[in-house]
């Protein structure tokens, strides 16, 4: 099993999970059970990646057969943009669809509000412009304040934020009455994110990275990335250690106290990316990991919204 961080609201969360971000559907079934019986116990979804259904098909079969315990798994999934305005209603609709009576974490996706299309509808709210159509009547903070709604309901036992950069997250712990446990960011060798990271485990607040190996195949074909599973300082250090890029960066994400949550619609990935608990990265190659950092973002939503909300 992985190792677990414990998390300021007193709950504990797996260091290695599987994110299910186009995990295509027909194979979400055997892609979960077969990460089950490898050891994988912590599990990140969300409404906008449009599998929950599924995902929750696949645990509820594996409680049924006794492949594992509902309280043995931590299970994320997250709040979309349109859904700002109706916090309650998302996070129902959520645990419905995974089949679950709570979740372990739920995350403000991303920090704006966008037009409300419907419970459970993700599309992105264009204007007729082609920009994202932000909802100026609802704040991050009253976003947050029904975030915690949820806590005291008992759908959810740690809510947490996602994509929010040091001063929404400052702002955060400003008017928060229940602050948040996890920040999941873009965080790769290239995109190191230091003042951040630092900032967020300084308050407590545990950071997940998401796009964990940076310009993967999937962000590859989605955005035009750059690889830095191609990078010839982590190719030769995967070699030192006798393992692969991914796991050596991996490994290099949990010595650095952050949670990763690798993405794979391949069997045989899932082995390798959990195969990073038997190896010590020294503190010399950690600082040569630290030397590549290109300030690279993978992940460019502003692609598909006609808006930068990273600028």
């Amino acid at each position: 099993m992985a190792a677990a961080v414990a998390l300021s609201s007193g709950h504990k969360m797996p260091t290695v999970g599987l994110g299910v971000w186009r995990m295509e559907s027909p194979a979400i079934r055997g892609l979960i059970h077969s990460a089950l019986r490898i050891g994988y116990r912590h599990f990140d979804c969300a409404a906008d990646y449009q599998n929950e259904a599924e995902v929750g098909d696949a645990l509820a079969e594996a409680f049924q057969t006794g492949l594992v315990k509902r309280e043995d798994l931590f299970i994320t999934t997250k709040l979309w943009n349109s859904d700002h305005g109706h916090v309650v209603e998302a996070c129902k609709d959520s645990l419905k669809k995974l089949q679950l009576d709570y979740l372990d974490l739920y995350l403000v996706h991303f920090p704006v509000a966008t037009r409300h299309t419907g419970v459970g509808t993700t599309s992105s709210a264009l204007g007729d412009d082609g920009v994202l159509d932000i909802d100026t009547t609802i704040s991050l903070e009253t976003t947050w304040h029904a975030m915690e709604d949820l806590v005291s309901m008992g759908l959810v036992r740690s809510i947490g934020i996602s994509n929010y950069d040091i001063f929404l997250t400052r702002d955060c712990l400003a008017y928060a009455k229940i602050k948040p446990a996890v920040n999941q960011i873009e965080l790769h060798p290239y995109f190191q994110r230091d003042c951040l990271v630092k900032f967020c485990q300084k308050h407590g607040i545990c950071v997940t990275a998401h796009t964990p190996l940076g310009g993967s195949t999937a962000n590859t074909e989605w955005f035009g990335s750059v690889s830095c599973l191609d990078d010839p300082a982590i190719k030769s250090l995967a070699e030192k250690y006798g393992k692969t890029p991914a796991q050596l960066i991996l490994r290099w994400g949990l010595q650095r106290n952050t949670v990763a949550i690798p993405k794979t619609s391949k069997e045989e990935r899932l082995q390798e990316n959990f195969a990073v608990f038997d190896f010590h990265i020294s503190d010399e190659d950690m600082e040569k990991m630290k030397s590549i950092d290109r300030n690279y973002r993978t992940n460019q939503p502003a692609k598909f919204w006609g808006i930068d909300l990273f600028a």
